[in-house]
């Protein structure tokens, strides 16, 4: 038998009004006294407001077998990944932002992640992946995803930031909303095997000191990797928050490597070669490399350096009534804890310590608050992380005194998000 299908708007009013006599009448008692918006929204659909029930709850839900693999509600369908057209010339060699603005908590849902692709993201079979060990080893090695997966697990909580997470904005302040200045981050809980593991299994010789690392996808892209990294806290990971990889985050198996830019993070990884030195890939050299103010360029820049992001208020998220309201965001640090979140409302004049929500965690995502009054005067909101190594976020000043303004990569200064008149909010740089 069919499920009679809800109501329209105006047809449900229709039944609910002539079914349920008493539950109109208390709804039209409820509405007495009521004055302003609380009065228009119940005379507008009294139905809605307690005590009546509501016309979702006079019908059978959706059954178990409706939605096999659950998803969001049709009310949470703005909150997407989005990309920047004019970016790059391609989406197959593109970014897809992170909403970081919609999360809540330090962990970012699969479907939201981050995804920075150079040839699109392939379909790979597990059945037919293959995993390479090779080089300066003594027993050099294929695996498969089955012989992966025989291997005793890890799972840990780590971000993955893109070494051009703000990067446009070193000239200026560029895109006006957070999900584009710093939504080249993802933070989830990785499942693998610790690199060392496998290492340990094919035996690296005494004089390899470097990885290099390869993916399967079209542009076979590849970088170099010393091995004390590989030895610390890398691992070959085929899940995430409890799943299998996603595609586009490099299903079936890719390299974590905790801290470091996500550049390195090797997608669908099919091979690792031991050597005596860097391989000077083009993604070490042409790219990801920070060019200064005298035409040299850092290169091998791997960590990522503490940061920190007010999102809301934010660019998408307006200031909505005056009076107390939250400061909420996120703090990082490729060299381990946030220790210290501190938040201004003058541009960094005065500063507030913020509330670091638990867990803290080590080269992870953490959240803090604040609250600050509003009186409906324009407000310079700033967030500054401090890590446990006592390293400070600094201002793009600070940072524009060191390298310049032709890097593209490794902006971690602060930023100043403007709450105007008005309650709306603008990127915007000070000085």
């Amino acid at each position: 038998m069919q499920r009679p299908s809800a109501p329209s708007s105006s047809g449900r009013r229709r039944f609910l009004k002539a079914g349920a006599g008493m539950a109109a009448g208390a709804a039209a008692g409820a509405v007495m006294g009521r004055t302003g918006a609380a009065a228009a929204a119940a005379e507008a659909d009294p139905t809605t407001l307690p005590p009546n029930v509501p016309w979702w709850g006079q019908y059978l839900g959706d059954g178990v077998a409706a939605h096999p693999y659950g998803m969001p509600s049709e009310f949470e369908a703005h909150v997407v990944r989005r990309n920047v057209p004019w970016l790059t010339a391609t989406t197959e060699s593109s970014v897809n932002f992170t909403p970081i603005h919609e999360l809540h908590g330090f962990v970012t849902p699969n479907g939201l992640c981050f995804e920075r692709h150079h040839a699109g993201a392939p379909s790979l079979n597990p059945a037919d992946f293959r995993f390479m060990i090779n080089g300066l080893v003594d027993t050099p090695k294929i695996f498969t995803l089955e012989d992966i997966l025989r291997f005793p697990p890890v799972s840990r909580f780590h971000f993955l930031e893109c070494a051009a997470n703000s990067g446009m904005e070193w000239r200026g302040a560029q895109l006006n909303g957070v999900q584009y200045t710093h939504g080249m981050i993802h933070c989830v809980q990785y499942t693998g095997v610790p690199l060392k593991v496998v290492l340990d299994q094919v035996g690296v010789k005494p004089n390899g000191t470097w990885l290099m690392a390869e993916g399967g996808d079209a542009s076979g892209m590849n970088r170099s990797i010393p091995l004390e990294k590989a030895m610390d806290d890398a691992i070959l990971a085929y899940a995430m928050n409890g799943e299998m990889l996603r595609p586009e985050n490099g299903y079936p198996l890719r390299l974590v490597l905790p801290g470091w830019e996500g550049n390195m993070w090797v997608k669908w990884i099919r091979r690792i070669e031991v050597g005596d030195q860097p391989w000077f890939a083009r993604e070490e050299t042409s790219k990801y490399t920070d060019l200064l103010a005298n035409g040299k360029a850092r290169y091998f820049t791997w960590e990522m350096d503490a940061k920190s992001v007010i999102t809301g208020p934010c660019p998408e998220k307006p200031v909505l009534r005056k009076g107390v309201n939250q400061i909420k965001g996120l703090a990082w640090s490729g060299r381990g804890k946030i220790k210290e979140v501190h938040v201004s409302t003058d541009g960094g004049r005065n500063w507030m310590q913020a509330r670091l929500a638990t867990p803290v965690l080590d080269k992870c995502l953490t959240c803090f608050n604040a609250e600050f009054d509003w009186d409906g005067g324009e407000v310079l909101l700033q967030s500054r992380a401090v890590d446990e190594t006592g390293y400070v976020q600094p201002t793009m000043q600070a940072l524009q005194e060191v390298r310049g303004v032709n890097s593209i990569y490794h902006n971690n200064s602060i930023q100043t998000w403007l709450v105007n008149k008005s309650g709306e909010v603008e990127n915007v740089r000070l000085g």
